[in-house]
C-alpha cells in the first residue's frame, strides 16, 4: 500500500509523444495518490480569458489587493472547481499538506485571505482536476505516458507556466528531447 503514496507532492510530467493529445507538456502537482486513485492539479496550462479579480467578482467577493493574475488549468475534470496550492503559511479548515511541497486548499476562505492579504505568501489558481480511478495512474505510467519528478517549490511558484515542463525534466537532469515516445521489451 505505502508504494502507491510516494507520487503526492511530485511532480508528474506528461512525456513526450503521451498516448492522450489533451495532456501534452503537462506538469501535475500530485496531491493525492492512494488506493482509491489520485488527484492532481494541471499547473502547465493556465485558462484562456480568466483571471483572478474576474473570479472573485463572480463569488461576490471583494478583489481588493488580489493580483489580477492568470488561472491555471488544473483538469479536464470539474472544470468549475477551485482549488489554490499554496505555501505552508497559510491553513484552512479545508487544506491538507501535499508534503514536501505545498498545501491545497478549495474553500472561499482561502480566496478571501488572498484578497484581504491576509492569505498565503506564494499560491496559485486551478479550475477543474486531474483524475485517476484505482490502479489507472500506474498502468498509464507503465504505458510511458508519465514521468514522476521531484517536487519543487521553485518550479511551482517561481518558473512560468510556459517553463515548467522544461525546468522539471531538467531539474531532473533529463533532455526531454532525448527521449523515446515508445517503451522498450528486455
Amino acid at each position: 500500500m505505502e508504494e502507491l503514496q510516494y507520487l503526492s507532492g511530485r511532480l508528474l510530467l506528461a512525456m513526450p509523444g503521451m498516448f492522450d493529445e489533451r495532456f501534452a507538456r503537462t506538469v501535475n502537482v500530485m496531491c493525492v495518490h492512494d488506493e482509491n486513485g489520485a488527484l492532481g492539479l494541471d499547473i502547465g496550462h493556465v485558462r484562456e480569458g480568466v483571471r483572478l479579480r474576474r473570479i472573485l467578482k463572480e463569488l461576490d467577493i471583494d478583489p481588493g489587493v488580489a493580483p489580477d493574475c492568470e488561472i491555471h488549468h488544473g483538469g479536464p475534470v470539474e472544470p468549475g472547481r477551485g482549488f489554490v496550492l499554496h505555501s505552508t503559511d497559510w491553513s484552512g479548515t479545508d487544506t491538507i499538506e501535499v508534503q514536501p511541497l505545498c498545501a491545497l486548499s478549495s474553500s472561499l476562505d482561502v480566496l478571501r485571505a488572498i484578497a484581504q492579504g491576509k492569505g498565503p505568501s506564494r499560491w496559485l489558481i486551478a479550475l477543474g482536476y486531474a483524475g485517476w480511478g484505482p490502479g489507472q495512474l500506474e498502468s498509464e505510467m507503465r504505458q510511458h505516458g508519465w514521468y514522476a519528478a521531484q517536487g519543487r517549490q521553485e518550479i511551482l511558484f517561481d518558473r512560468t507556466v510556459d517553463a515548467r515542463w522544461m525546468a522539471s525534466w531538467r531539474a531532473e537532469g533529463i533532455d526531454p528531447a532525448q527521449l523515446s515516445p515508445e517503451t522498450g521489451r528486455a
